[in-house]
């Protein structure tokens, strides 16, 4: 086994905390647009006070 590999596999079992695959990337990114979104839209009306 190369060393390095060795090394990220050997880290990756003693933190016990894996990386995160792209669709895992792909899924929290467009939850936080979409709480980003629902944000925004709760303060659509704010500005049109009178």
């Amino acid at each position: 086994m190369h060393p390095v590999l060795f090394t990220a596999v050997s880290s990756e079992v003693a933190s016990g905390s894996p990386t995160l695959t792209p669709l895992q990337y792909g899924l929290s990114a467009f939850g936080i647009l979409v709480l980003l979104l629902l944000l925004t839209f709760a303060f659509r009306h704010t500005g049109h006070r009178h």
